[in-house]
């Protein structure tokens, strides 16, 4: 089961507690809700971390990780689902964003070559920024609320089933 997997994986309150580096966040990060790992916490963890991928800021983890603390949910899930928009898969993600608000918006797409200046940035955001920014948050949206969802209901499927396998397990004791 991936939950045991994942609470290996995770440190414990005491390694959190002796680092000297979080004593800056005082006892927020004490909250047991942070680091366990229950169907609320995770399907929350995926809600944020997804919502956060696709906002286009170099600081993803941080607002990643402020959004878990203010939200209640899985810190280290949500932190390491904002790595779903990597330097690989980046590209592919927001281009896939600015199709989506520029159907939204019902606007041609723009073709342009990529140059490193100042001028060729402010002139392309403002010829495809409005549709970007829109299909970055709608996509933000739509896979926030299909991560939440889709966990949600694979840990419910995972707790149905084991219940179904318990009582077969028992009934076929009492047969016996």
């Amino acid at each position: 089961m991936p939950r045991q997997v994942i609470k290996r994986i995770m440190p414990s309150h005491d390694v959190i507690k002796r680092q000297k580096a979080l004593k800056i966040f005082g006892n927020v990060l004490y909250n047991p809700n942070l680091w366990c790992l229950n169907r609320r916490s995770a399907s929350g963890a995926f809600a944020v971390g997804l919502f956060m991928a696709f906002v286009p800021l170099p600081s993803q983890m941080i607002m990643a990780a402020g959004a878990a603390i203010i939200f209640s949910v899985n810190l280290p899930l949500s932190v390491c689902l904002v790595w779903i928009s990597n330097p690989i898969t980046m590209p592919v993600m927001f281009y896939g964003a600015y199709k989506v608000g520029a159907w939204l918006m019902d606007t041609p797409h723009q073709a342009f070559h990529f140059e490193l200046s100042w001028e060729f940035l402010l002139h392309q955001m403002n010829q495809i920024g409005p549709p970007f920014l829109l299909g970055c948050a709608v996509c933000s949206i739509l896979f926030s609320a299909l991560g939440y969802f889709g966990i949600r209901g694979l840990w419910r499927y995972s707790v149905v089933r084991s219940w179904q396998k318990r009582r077969f397990r028992v009934l076929s004791l009492h047969k016996d």
